[in-house]
């Protein structure tokens, strides 16, 4: 017989079965929700990791400068542990984690320690080992260090697990110190030790790594807490000092930069990733060089004359730039502007290639006379007059003496025989690509510079004429590639014009004989200087170097007693020397190419002593003459046809008369005014036309008209 209590013992045996699976899906489904995200190695985070920075070296892989591409955060360049000094790794391993080297990336005792401070209500002490700091870095969604949720904590605690048996100890220190924020946007201990120290982390000392400790549980706490942290973590009993330290560790005056700072314009021209590590044709002693002598001048100069300044050097032969400084700060009020890439009006600068242009096409040679004396031209836009810079007028000279004296109107009288639109296209042949107008635009002040160009063009210009008329671009970086060059001029007229350049006497008239563009070697060299004194220019070249300098200011004001001997030149000087002065000396001119002879001539009419002159082949004399005033044709120079004059009713009528002016054999001619006769053409007195419009004529004896003006009164 049956009991009735058989069907109840299989009710009792499922009760452990389904406490063994509800167990299972309790400790699943905890599982889950304290799971970590998946990590990355050591391999794959050094791999990923980007610093803010990016470098520049010089031509020997130097560092010359370095520049801040990502501002989201500061960070260097990836630090192994072995560039730590090891009193900065102990000091901080001490500070975050004792134990570090005992456990498996949890630190059980210490955590036993927290949980057991938390229940008898004292202040918790900090747990956290490297490497759940680590898994903090690494996973962003993980609780940060000094997070308090439990369920954060663990994932964190599981995630520190899996780093402690997967990484090595050297890696999960080398990869907490270089992804820890100490301060700021400082991450890793690099950009620490730059930024509050300025130093790099292997110079670290012991106070330092103190320091260093106690900012990483709080990153933005006052110097005074920082000072008692350290004092705490130094177990001295005199803490004084740690006061000073900490308010002068971050305090402003740290300097954020390591590296020698030689170019910041071209690193922010060049570095444009993080991580960057760009290697130039630049040679540091010759940037330092250029440096030296483009501050000692403006020093010189001071703040109330010039505040700025350029400086490029070009080796002749490769076309690699070896230094580029586009400004110095100082007393700049722009100090960020490229001086040295910023485009400026050129002055004189543009000469050399003019008068090159000229003799390459058989205008003139070296010895021809060109006339200085005032000219005014008619333009479309109104009367243009030019001047020279001293407002003074030689007379009859020489093509050589103009050119090396930088007279003006000559340079004019020369554009006139070469042709506007020609010479604009050779200066944009010539690699000057700021002359985007046609030659209309520019019209007879081209000649004198009114185009804008940068230094750098100048620089590579002015290289083309020593490498006989070739020209090619300059290199800034070892990745440039060495471009064939293109022959604008010919290596004849480039040969002559250098030779003009370099000749002491014919600008002596301008200069004097003894002026900062004389060297003891072999030199040719342009200055050049811009309108209302905004530029002041120097390009030279020697047999090896292209030197090329700017000074003035950016912001485009007017530079004071500033000319083209006592601003860039003194600069161009002393590069010059540096580069040259184990060769002063030894420097010869460079030798005539084919197709130039030399021919002894004699000037009369002019100032200028016989000499020995160099001539394109077939086009040399013996003797050059300026012609006379009774050989030129007679003409009016002054009203120039088709002026306008205004009168101003709060002048004195009789201080408002116009002066004619006749050039050439007029003696024996006669001035008419309309219907009215003047007088005689070589003693007429200024007039006083009525308002309206007249016509000036210069008739001879038998009364016919040999030239004829009009002009407006208003």
């Amino acid at each position: 017989m049956s009991d009735g209590r058989a069907p109840a013992r299989p009710a009792r045996r499922a009760w452990p079965v389904a406490a063994i699976l509800l167990a299972a899906a309790l400790f699943a489904l905890a599982d889950w929700f304290t799971r970590p995200p998946p990590l990355p190695g050591y391999a794959q985070v050094r791999a990923a990791w980007r610093p803010s920075e990016a470098w520049l070296y010089d031509r020997n892989g130097v560092l010359l400068d370095s520049s801040r591409v990502d501002f989201a955060t500061r960070r260097l360049a990836w630090t192994p542990l072995d560039r730590i000094a090891p009193i900065a790794r102990t000091t901080i391993v001490t500070a975050e984690d004792r134990r570090f080297a005992d456990h498996a990336g949890v630190d059980w005792l210490a955590l036993g320690g927290a949980l057991r401070d938390r229940i008898t209500g004292k202040r918790p002490r900090g747990a956290s080992t490297l490497a759940m700091q680590l898994a903090g870095f690494l996973a962003p969604d993980l609780a940060r260090p000094g997070a308090r949720g439990w369920r954060d904590k663990l994932r964190q605690i599981r995630a520190a697990r899996t780093i402690g048996e997967t990484w090595s100890r050297d890696q999960i220190l080398e990869a907490y110190l270089n992804l820890a924020g100490f301060r700021g946007e400082a991450q890793g201990i690099g950009a620490a030790a730059l930024g509050l120290f300025g130093k790099t982390p292997a110079a670290l000392t012991r106070d330092d790594a103190l320091l260093l400790a106690a900012l990483l549980p709080n990153p933005q706490a006052p110097a005074n807490r920082v000072a008692r942290r350290a004092c705490a973590l130094a177990r001295d009993k005199n803490c004084a000092r740690y006061s000073a330290l900490a308010a002068s560790m971050l305090g402003p005056a740290r300097s954020l930069a390591l590296d020698p700072g030689l170019a910041p314009h071209l690193a922010d021209r060049l570095l444009q990733k993080p991580g960057m590590r760009v290697a130039t044709t630049l040679d540091i002693n010759v940037q330092r060089i250029a440096i030296a002598a483009l501050r000692r001048q403006l020093l010189g100069l001071g703040a109330t004359r010039a505040r700025d300044g350029a400086v490029i050097v070009v080796d002749n032969a490769s076309g690699d730039v070896l230094a580029y400084v586009g400004g110095i700060g100082g007393n700049s009020t722009a100090p960020a502007v490229d001086a040295a890439n910023a485009y400026r009006q050129a002055g004189s600068t543009l000469k050399p290639f003019l008068y090159a242009e000229a003799i390459e096409k058989g205008y003139l040679t070296p010895a021809s006379i060109l006339d200085d004396s005032p000219v005014q031209l008619d333009t479309a836009s109104g009367l243009y007059v030019p001047q020279n810079y001293d407002r003074a007028f030689k007379g009859p000279v020489s093509a050589r003496a103009a050119l090396a004296g930088s007279l003006n109107v000559p340079a004019v009288r020369t554009l006139l025989l070469v042709g506007v639109e020609p010479f604009r296209d050779r200066l944009w042949d010539t690699g000057y690509r700021g002359l985007v107008e046609d030659g209309a635009y520019y019209g007879f002040s081209l000649a004198l510079g009114s185009a804008e160009v940068t230094l750098a063009e100048q620089a590579a210009a002015y290289r083309s004429l020593a490498r006989g008329g070739r020209w090619s671009p300059l290199r800034l970086t070892a990745a440039d590639p060495h471009q064939p060059a293109r022959a604008i001029t010919t290596p004849a007229a480039a040969w002559i014009v250098g030779d003009m350049l370099s000749d002491p006497v014919a600008r002596a008239g301008t200069f004097g004989l003894d002026s900062a563009l004389r060297l003891p070697f072999w030199a040719a060299v342009k200055t050049g200087t811009s309108k209302a004194m905004r530029d002041n220019w120097c390009v030279g070249f020697s047999d090896r170097f292209t030197v090329a300098v700017w000074v003035g200011n950016v912001e485009g004001d007017a530079m004071r007693a500033v000319s083209g001997t006592s601003g860039a030149a003194p600069v161009w000087r002393d590069v010059m020397l540096a580069l040259n002065g184990a060769r002063a000396g030894h420097a010869p001119p460079p030798p005539p190419p084919a197709g130039i002879e030399a021919r002894q001539v004699t000037f009369a009419g002019t100032r200028e002593q016989p000499r020995r002159e160099w001539f394109l082949a077939g086009t040399s004399f013996a003797r050059a003459d300026a012609a006379p005033a009774e050989a030129r044709r007679p003409r009016i120079a002054t009203p120039v046809s088709g002026s306008v004059y205004a009168l101003d009713p709060d002048i004195p009528r009789d201080r408002q008369r116009l002066s004619v002016a006749v050039t050439g054999a007029a003696a024996a001619h006669r001035l008419r005014l309309d219907a009215r006769d003047l007088g005689a053409a070589d003693t007429i007195a200024p007039i006083f036309p009525a308002p309206g419009k007249h016509q000036l004529a210069l008739v001879d004896l038998a009364g016919r008209i040999v030239d004829r003006v009009t002009f407006t009164v208003r």
